[in-house]
């Protein structure tokens, strides 16, 4: 709290923090804002009598939009397809030559990405919106049969919500970039965790409901305990010592310093976990546009096994599944991200080398074990925080959303990584303007 009260008392860091704050507010505003053709009191009606089980299907977007989703708000999507979008078109790089050739290009090329990013969050946007008015206007979005538009719509008011929705969700990117450009900490990252904050006192009052004040004081104290690990994890790093010879460049002589190379032990961040809980929720959401028109979906073998362990967050099935994808995605993202190739080659252009192993070849293999010890420690971190509330909700405690509540080790994993995130460049930023004051 000490860099956030010396912040104000900047005048330029004070006029960021107000301009995030204000977007924050516009955000949350917008998110409470019902879109056209939506009857608002029968959404409502149905949300305060919804069981715990019930729109876990869209648990994870619902996260990300601070619940605006079930709500149908103008800010319904949220920030996911940008989420989404940004997730692909960094996998694409690998993948398609000419993404790699514009990631090397520096400045120009990081914006002509910026903008297949935006033209993908476009087409994601409508594809995701359309998707939600077809369930709602099917009576499939928050139970079967339960009406939550107007009853005398027509396509028009359909198209027209489709319109509205996708909107939303692009001025939302607006303001992610508006607030990385002109505020504090990445913008994106900072609406996300306004989103989660805002679903805290909520979830916090039904597990004071339904579990009683003991269990509520037992789950604060085990999210206070969760909430240093994470910080403990997160700010862990393995430092491998650099070492850069001496070179001359004609009359000066350069290099001969010592430094080190931070490797995170949660590389990979927060991604493999929503690339999991995402892929999780497919088969569920195609099963049930496929039987929307029926009644009730047939008693075959897909239903009775797979759906059921889907749609069943407590149960093993359920979590060993979601454990596995974590891992995998965790490993899958970061040998797409970090390359100890070219790691080593960086190094042996500028001269530098790890003391006792060659430069070259041998030093991307050493970088390439490390990272793997790393990765496998990070890994099982990252499943262990995620099916933590699918553990609990086993013994009773929490809501079936499992770690898409607030109150989930996902959400706590996001929030605390901002938080961590946005204190650091509010630092750095008083370290600069204390230098500035020093040179005047």
């Amino acid at each position: 709290m000490s860099a956030i009260i010396q912040a104000f008392k900047d005048a330029d860091l004070r006029k960021k923090i107000l301009i995030t704050v204000a977007l924050i507010i516009v955000y949350r505003i917008g998110a409470q804002i019902p879109t056209p053709g939506v009857d608002y009191a029968a959404i409502q009606s149905r949300l305060s009598g919804m069981d715990d089980g019930e729109g876990n299907l869209f648990s994870i977007i619902g996260l990300f939009s601070g619940g605006a989703l079930l709500q149908l708000s103008i800010f319904a999507i949220g920030i996911m397809p940008f989420i989404t979008s940004s997730i692909i078109v960094q996998l694409l790089t690998v993948v398609i030559p000419r993404f790699e050739e514009l990631k090397k290009e520096g400045q120009a090329g990081q914006t002509k990405m910026t903008q297949y990013t935006r033209y993908l969050t476009l087409g994601l946007a409508l594809l995701q919106s359309s998707g939600i008015v077809a369930l709602a206007d099917r009576e499939q979005l928050l139970g079967q049969g339960v009406r939550v538009l107007v009853e005398d719509r027509g396509i028009f008011d359909l198209i027209m919500m489709v319109v509205v929705m996708t909107s939303g969700a692009m001025f939302i990117m607006w303001l992610g970039e508006v607030i990385t450009e002109k505020g504090v900490g990445n913008g994106m990252s900072l609406l996300i965790f306004a989103g989660i904050a805002t679903r805290i006192p909520t979830d916090g009052a039904n597990i004071l409901s339904q579990s009683g004040g003991l269990v509520f004081a037992l789950v604060v104290a085990a999210i206070i305990v969760l909430v240093i690990g994470v910080v403990f994890v997160e700010q862990g790093q393995r430092r491998i010592p650099v070492q850069y010879a001496k070179r001359m460049v004609g009359r000066r002589q350069y290099g001969g310093s010592s430094t080190y190379l931070p490797l995170k032990v949660n590389q990979a961040g927060v991604i493999p976990v929503i690339f999991a809980s995402s892929l999780m929720y497919v088969p569920v959401l195609i099963t049930q546009i496929v039987y929307s028109s029926q009644t009730a979906p047939p008693d075959n073998w897909w239903q009775r096994n797979v759906m059921a362990w889907l749609q069943t967050p407590s149960s093993w099935q359920y979590i060993l599944l979601y454990f596995v994808l974590i891992i995998f995605f965790s490993y899958f993202y970061v040998s797409v991200q970090y390359d100890p190739n070219e790691q080593a080659e960086n190094m042996k252009k500028y001269g530098g080398f790890i003391p006792g192993i060659r430069p070259g070849r041998p030093t991307a293999m050493y970088l390439g074990y490390v990272m793997n010890r790393l990765l496998f420690v990070g890994a099982i971190y990252l499943g262990l925080i995620a099916v933590l509330p699918n553990l609990a909700m086993d013994m009773g405690v929490g809501s079936a959303a499992g770690g898409m509540s607030a109150f989930g080790g996902t959400a706590i994993l996001i929030m605390v990584s901002v938080a961590l995130t946005t204190v650091k460049q509010i630092e750095s930023q008083l370290l600069q303007s204390n230098y500035e004051g020093l040179l005047k």
